[in-house]
C-alpha cells in the first residue's frame, strides 16, 4: 500500500537576464526563486490497483514520483510504501519497486541488451533460477528474442521501451512506476506495451502508477484517476465517473450524398472546418436536442451514407479538466 500524508517539496531555481554581463554577474550574486513543486499532497494507493496520475507540465507528477522511489526526499509530510519510509531504507525500497522513465534509459547504450540484463540481476542480487524464469518469462511475452542480443543503440525507440520494461521487471517488483512509458512510440508498440502491462497487473498482481500526458493510455489501463495541479491533488475518482461528468457533449459524424444539411437549435459545427461537401462533424446538446432527433432532423434532408455517435474524447475530456481547475 501506498500512503502520502501532506507531503510538501520545494526547490531553489536559479534567474538571470540574458547576455554576458548578467553571466559575470551571475558568477557573484544569484538570484534564487522558491518553486513549491507539492504541496500538501495526499492520497492512498491499495495493493494491485492501476492509477493514472495525470496534469499539465510542471504540475508535481515526476516530483511524485521521485520521492516514492526514494529519489528525493520530502521536506515535511509522511510517505510509507510498502511500509518503508523510502528515502530512509533504499536498499529494502528499491529491491520491491520498478521504474521506467520514458525519456530515461536504464540500458547500456553500447552493449548489447542482455548484458544489461545481467548486470541489473547481479546489482538486484537475484536468484540465477528466478532471473532465467523472469527473463524466458518476459522475453517471450514483450517479444525481445532477437532484441536481447542487439546493443541498445540499435534498437528503435519501441524496441527499447519493451527491454527498457523488461529490464524494470527482472527483479519481480510489486511496485511499477511508469513515467510517460509510451512517449514516441508507434501504434503497434504501444499496444503491445499497454496488452503487457494489463497482463501483468491481472496475473501478478503488480501494483501500477501510471504517469502520461497520452490519454489513450490511461483510459486503455486504468479506472482510478489523481489529477495533479500546482502540486496538490485536485480530483481522485474513475474514469466512469469522469465520462458521465462530461456525457452533455455528443457529436455525430455524418457522411451524406445531397445537400448539405441545415443546422438547427442544440447542434454545431464541431470545429471550424468540419462541415465539408459530403461529411459533417457536428456538436449536439443533448439537454436542448436528443441524439435521435438530430439523427432524425438530418436524414429528412439528405441522403445519410454513414453516421457514427461519440462522446467527448479523452484528450478532450483532460484539457477541460484543465480548464475548469485553472491549471
Amino acid at each position: 500500500m501506498i500512503v502520502l500524508d501532506r507531503i510538501n517539496k520545494t526547490f531553489r531555481r536559479a534567474k538571470r537576464n540574458a547576455g554576458f554581463g548578467e553571466a559575470v554577474k551571475a558568477l557573484f550574486s544569484r538570484e534564487y526563486e522558491v518553486v513549491h513543486a507539492l504541496e500538501d499532497l495526499s492520497f492512498t494507493i491499495n495493493d494491485g490497483e492501476m492509477v493514472g496520475y495525470i496534469g499539465p507540465n510542471g504540475a508535481g507528477k515526476s516530483t511524485t514520483i521521485k520521492i516514492l522511489c526514494g529519489v528525493l526526499k520530502a521536506d515535511s509530510g509522511s510517505c510509507v510504501v510498502d511500509g518503508r519510509v523510502p528515502w530512509k531504507d533504499r536498499l529494502r525500497h528499491v529491491r520491491d519497486i520498478g521504474v521506467v522513465f520514458g525519456q530515461r534509459s536504464q540500458l547500456w547504450w553500447d552493449v548489447p541488451v542482455i548484458d544489461s540484463f545481467e548486470l541489473i540481476r547481479d546489482v538486484y542480487k537475484v536468484d540465477p533460477a528466478a532471473y532465467r524464469r523472469n527473463l524466458e518469462e518476459l522475453t517471450a511475452l514483450l517479444d525481445l528474442s532477437e532484441l536481447v542480443r542487439t546493443p541498445t543503440r540499435n534498437l528503435s525507440l519501441g524496441q527499447r521501451m519493451r527491454c527498457e520494461l523488461a529490464a524494470s521487471l527482472l527483479h519481480s517488483p510489486r511496485i511499477l512506476f511508469l513515467d510517460e512509458p509510451t512517449i514516441g512510440l508507434d501504434a503497434v508498440s504501444k499496444i503491445a506495451v499497454r496488452s503487457f502491462i494489463r497482463k501483468l497487473n491481472s496475473e501478478r498482481g503488480t501494483t501500477v502508477i501510471l504517469t502520461t500526458h497520452d490519454m489513450q493510455d490511461i483510459e486503455a489501463l486504468t479506472e482510478r484517476i489523481l489529477l495533479i495541479g500546482r502540486g496538490r491533488i485536485l480530483l481522485d475518482g474513475t474514469l466512469g465517473e469522469l465520462k458521465k461528468r462530461f456525457s452533455d457533449r455528443k457529436f455525430l459524424v455524418v457522411e451524406y450524398n445531397g445537400a448539405a444539411p441545415a443546422l438547427c437549435e442544440g447542434m454545431k459545427p464541431a470545429s471550424e472546418g468540419s462541415i465539408v461537401q459530403g461529411r459533417v462533424v457536428l456538436e449536439v446538446d443533448p439537454a436542448i436536442l436528443p441524439v435521435s432527433a438530430a439523427i432524425s432532423h438530418i436524414a429528412a434532408q439528405t441522403d445519410i451514407l454513414d453516421i457514427s455517435v461519440s462522446g467527448i474524447s479523452s484528450e478532450e475530456m483532460a484539457a477541460a479538466l484543465y480548464r475548469e481547475y485553472n491549471i
